[in-house]
């Protein structure tokens, strides 16, 4: 089991930053995918940025070059570096691990931070 607690989240104007921090209860080095997921109302949860291998990134076209995922493996969290918000990222952002065993694969989430870009 792991659990995992956001925190960063708040109101912010347009054109500014915030730093989400995602910690968790066990060590993230055997943690095979860490990624960050938002849910604006009305809308499905999608993919913000992930990281996979402690290294490898993958982000969604609408935030490359102005988000940037990374670990702390010695303080067990994940951040999301989040710069030139816009109203368009106001969202619900969770944070997710993703572990993978010979007996099959698990998924754990956060408990979600609210971010809201205000015009």
């Amino acid at each position: 089991q792991v659990q995992l607690v956001e925190s960063g989240g708040g109101l912010v104007q347009a054109g500014g930053s915030l730093r989400l921090s995602c910690a968790a209860s066990r060590s993230i080095f055997s943690i095979d995918t860490l990624g960050w997921y938002r849910q604006a109302p009305g809308k499905q949860r999608e993919l913000v940025a992930a990281i996979t291998g402690g290294s490898r990134t993958n982000y969604a076209d609408s935030v490359k070059g102005r988000f940037t995922i990374s670990t702390d493996n010695g303080k067990n969290t994940v951040y999301l570096q989040m710069n030139s918000l816009e109203p368009e990222d106001t969202a619900v952002y969770y944070c997710n691990a993703a572990i993978s065993t010979p007996l099959g694969a698990y998924a754990y989430w956060g408990q979600g931070t609210q971010v809201t870009v205000s015009s």
